[in-house]
């Protein structure tokens, strides 16, 4: 049901129902007017929502159109089939502040509007964690003993530890202060169940499983230090632990849990880079399926496992497999995260320079998106434009005239050496080196 725990607006530090009250009564007439009175209004909501909240996050607050067209499609879903009952536009506001329904928003706001209460405690506890404020946080669980073990009254029912993992909570919490290792040291001591479990992405999350997938303590230095806590105390490896790394872009937390005692399979020894496991796969009388060397290539791909994707294609990967979702080849992938050296081993193996997705683009085009549109700015995008350029990949003259393009020589020149008909270099295997794996997908 949208939108997903996490994803979610915030509330102001002393929200008012009566403004809830306005809103959803706001929204029943602006689905009554019909034409655009109903996008105008939630963008409107969204921005104030955003501007009313002190400690959001700067992408956060660059997020707003993007959470008006969301909560907009939802609301009409709601409303137009209910005649643009007041109840679905009550509806519509819980949720899109992370409620289950409106009681359950009510019941929240009361909470917070006493002071004494375990639920306000509970909100200004969250709030030390993710600003790293010790002594609030240990005066807090002194004044109330059993917090540490409560649950958010939002729908992820999170417990407090699972917030020193910024992840899966709301969104606007997702921060990992320097100090979060001390902090979820003090819950730790205070009682906190090390494997107390969040209803988020499908359930059933710890806080190390969130840790070890998490954006934010990867990025601020303390992911595998956190981990390790966790573990010292008793914290249970989830299965395919190392995998959920990968998928989140989180190879040196994937490392790490396997030299914690994880269990590691093809695919995720391909993503760490475990040439030494890998080859163990093939040794008789075990046999990786298609499928399973196809899963490994494309890791290895993604992470810039070079060594790892030749000993791969050497015993049968097939270059030409697609991926189940968006039809995409290992060379889409590996242009797409700028792994150049990559992109040049794929070709050189025969892989198809031109291949076309489940949306008919091709690697080059994934290239320029990754470059153009997400600006990604690790990856070695020139480099891999003028590989795929000079093995005849198709250059658009609509790529040549995007401003975008032509404010960076690089790319440009990338591209028009093969549009002019430049001589097209030869085509070689690179060396065996490795490089650092792209950065997190979805950060």
């Amino acid at each position: 049901m949208y939108p997903n725990p996490q994803d979610v607006l915030p509330l102001p530090p002393r929200p008012s129902l009566e403004h809830y009250r306005q809103r959803a009564r706001e929204l029943a007439r602006a689905c009554e007017a019909g034409g655009d009175a109903l996008d105008g209004w939630a963008a409107r909501w969204v921005r104030q929502a955003v501007e009313s909240h002190p400690g959001m996050p700067d992408h956060q607050r660059r997020d707003t159109e993007r959470r008006a067209r969301q909560i907009a499609g939802f609301a009409r879903e709601r409303l137009n089939a209910a005649g643009c009952a007041l109840s679905q536009a009550q509806f519509v506001i819980a949720r899109a502040l992370g409620f289950a329904s409106w009681p359950a928003l009510v019941r929240h706001v009361e909470q917070l509007l006493a002071r004494d209460s375990a639920g306000s405690a509970f909100e200004r506890a969250a709030d030390a964690i993710v600003s790293g404020d010790i002594p609030e946080l240990e005066r807090l669980l002194a004044e109330h003993p059993g917090l540490v073990r409560e649950r958010s009254s939002r729908e992820h029912r999170a417990t407090l530890l699972h917030y020193a993992s910024a992840n899966g909570v709301e969104n606007w919490r997702q921060k990992t202060p320097p100090n979060v290792v001390d902090v979820a040291r003090l819950l730790l001591d205070a009682g906190a169940a090390v494997d107390a479990e969040a209803d988020v992405y499908g359930g059933g999350a710890t806080t190390l499983g969130l840790v070890v997938t998490s954006a934010h303590p990867r990025a601020a230095g303390v992911q595998n230090a956190l981990a390790d806590l966790l573990l010292d105390r008793g914290a249970r490896m989830p299965a395919r632990i190392a995998w959920y790394c990968l998928m989140n872009g989180c190879p040196e937390a994937a490392a790490h849990v396997v030299e914690r005692g994880a269990p590691l399979d093809l695919e995720s020894a391909a993503g760490i880079g475990r040439l030494d496991y890998v080859a163990r796969c093939f040794e008789p009388p075990r046999a990786p399926s298609p499928a399973e060397l196809a899963a490994a290539l494309r890791m290895a791909t993604w992470y810039d496992r070079r060594d790892v994707v030749r000993h791969l294609l050497d015993r049968g990967a097939n270059l030409a497999a697609r991926d189940a979702k968006d039809g995409s080849t290992p060379l889409h992938l590996a242009a797409y995260c700028g792994n150049s050296a990559v992109v040049e081993l794929l070709l050189s193996r025969g892989a198809a320079v031109d291949a076309l997705d489940a949306e008919r683009a091709t690697p080059l085009a994934w290239a320029l998106h990754a470059r153009l549109e997400e600006r990604r700015a690790r990856g070695e995008y020139p480099a891999v434009l003028r590989a795929l350029a000079a093995a005849g990949a198709e250059v658009r003259p609509e790529w040549l005239e995007d401003p975008r393009v032509r404010r960076e020589p690089d790319l440009y020149r990338a591209l028009a050496r093969d549009a002019a008909g430049d001589e097209r270099s030869a085509r070689r295997e690179p060396e065996a080196d490795r490089a650092e794996g792209p950065p997190a997908r979805g950060e």
